[in-house]
């Protein structure tokens, strides 16, 4: 008795008794990659299971051993030794052609569940110096770069303390979430967490070394915000790096951006706000406009005025 199974965003594929999901794929005319030739070695046959895993044959010691060499997750199957047996089957590609084949067997040296991609909510957390051209303009490249290091590693240190990861640096800002492994509720606090630590460890910074040694004090500003994203790795054989892209991202990029006019260091949503289980106390509030927010967003602001800012362009209550 055949059965149909669907491979998504190609054609349904008609799988007889012992046929396995290569050789149904083959005969279909899908030019299904198996550069072994369909014996359990490459995994260039490999599809992610969509739907109807319960219905495909068990793991065999063939592709157990090969699934532990190359750490594949539990929904990725291969295909030239996986059998169906009934109806309800959806199956991915995942190697359709040579660039394929080198990012997911040459260029992911990582977890390559990452390399799917995933759905996760997550704290979303941007952060940036101020008062760091004035110094730049000051002072030897020398001393900018190992200032640079410095503050940098001061905010890793942080947000790595509290499980947090960092995406991407650029300039004199830093991008990181919370979340990767928790819920969203105690991702949040830990992000919260780590950005006080951080103001606290500048005012520290600031100080003991940058008022002794040069005369200069840096401020931050970081924006916090919680939401759905998709995030995996995207290396492509440069440097393997882990991405989190989605909508919630840019706002948390335009709170951070929106600490200036609210002259407040550190901003956070009110969606993110509502997750933490004991929010700082003296609290304001704000409502301001962002690119891509129909209606006005509140914030709260849960860090310090700037020593060096102008009055405020948005009034807080």
């Amino acid at each position: 008795m055949n059965v149909q199974v669907d491979f998504k965003g190609e054609k349904e594929v008609s799988i007889a008794d012992g046929q396995t999901l290569l050789e149904a794929s083959l005969a279909a005319g899908i030019p299904h990659c198996h550069a072994c030739g369909g014996k359990g070695q490459c995994t260039t046959c490999r599809v992610l299971v969509l739907n109807g895993a319960e219905q495909l044959s068990e793991v065999n010691s063939c592709e157990r051993l090969v699934r532990e060499v190359r750490k594949l997750p539990d929904n990725v199957r291969l295909a030239c030794q996986t059998n169906v047996r009934g109806e309800g089957v959806q199956v991915h590609r995942l190697i359709k052609d040579d660039i394929d084949r080198f990012i997911f067997i040459n260029g992911i040296k990582e977890d390559p569940s990452e390399a799917i991609g995933k759905r996760r909510k997550m704290a979303l957390f941007f952060i940036d110096i101020r008062n760091f051209t004035p110094f730049m303009e000051a002072n030897l490249p020398f001393d900018v770069i190992h200032i640079m290091r410095r503050i940098i590693t001061l905010f890793r240190n942080a947000i790595e303390h509290y499980g947090g990861k960092i995406i991407d640096t650029a300039g004199d800002g830093v991008y990181a979430v919370f979340g990767l492994d928790t819920n969203i509720k105690m991702a949040t606090e830990s992000a919260v967490f780590a950005g006080i630590k951080i103001l606290e460890d500048v005012k520290i910074f600031n100080n003991t070394y940058m008022r002794a040694y040069f005369n200069h004090f840096f401020e931050v500003g970081i924006g916090l915000h919680v939401g759905q994203v998709i995030y995996g790795n995207v290396g492509i054989g440069l440097n393997n790096s882990l991405s989190v892209m989605g909508f919630p991202v840019n706002v948390a990029a335009r709170l951070q951006a929106a600490t200036k006019e609210l002259n407040n260091s550190f901003v956070i949503s009110e969606a993110a706000y509502g997750m933490l289980r004991n929010p700082p106390f003296s609290v304001r509030t704000a409502k301001i406009n962002l690119k891509g927010v129909s209606n006005a967003f509140e914030v709260m602001l849960i860090g310090k005025p700037y020593q060096n800012a102008a009055a405020a362009t948005v009034k807080a209550d």
